[in-house]
């Protein structure tokens, strides 16, 4: 009988154990401003830097072959009175056929373009989601929101924002990884 009050004891300190850490645990709902992490994240900033150069060197031979091509038309437009019937017919399918080279070009040009610009993004997201995955796991989260400005989390305690530390992190490990 004497041994009772002790094991009432250890079981009592036992299960108040665990109702705290299970208490702590379920209560720890906590989430991050996708958003904010992919705006404030170095890489995506290196990234679109990198896109916007290419991009903008695309568009510029696109500019060029325009130029090019306008140029060439108004040179027809000047000499068209001097030519013969059969030279203005050449002349406006070579413009014809080059103005569909460069409409074809800017078409495939705009899709790339398109391409590498999902790429980018979708690598980004992948590394902010690797991230917050090993975050969550190192630091005993079971869940962790994104909230996107899209409805999903109407309202969270501030106190439950994760977003700076989580910023901070991926972007100190990016650094060690340049």
């Amino acid at each position: 009988m004497k041994r009772l009050p002790l094991i009432l004891s250890a079981v009592a300190i036992l299960l108040a154990a665990l109702s705290f850490y299970f208490a702590k645990s379920s209560s720890e709902l906590v989430y991050v401003d996708v958003n904010k992490l992919i705006e404030g994240y170095k890489k995506t900033k290196i990234a679109k830097a990198e896109f916007d150069k290419k991009a903008n060197t695309m568009k510029g031979n696109i500019d060029s072959l325009m130029t090019g091509w306008q140029k060439e038309l108004q040179n027809y437009e000047k000499e068209r009175a001097s030519l013969s019937p059969k030279e203005l017919q050449l002349k406006q399918e070579l413009l014809q056929n080059k103005q569909q080279q460069i409409n074809g070009y800017q078409e495939a040009i705009q899709k790339q373009i398109e391409e590498e610009d999902k790429k980018i993004s979708q690598t980004v997201i992948n590394d902010i989601n690797d991230y917050v995955k090993e975050y969550g796991k190192k630091h005993g989260y079971k869940i962790i929101f994104g909230a996107s400005g899209g409805g999903n989390i109407m309202y969270a305690d501030e106190s439950s924002d994760l977003t700076e530390v989580v910023l901070k992190g991926l972007n100190s490990e990016y650094g060690t990884k340049k």
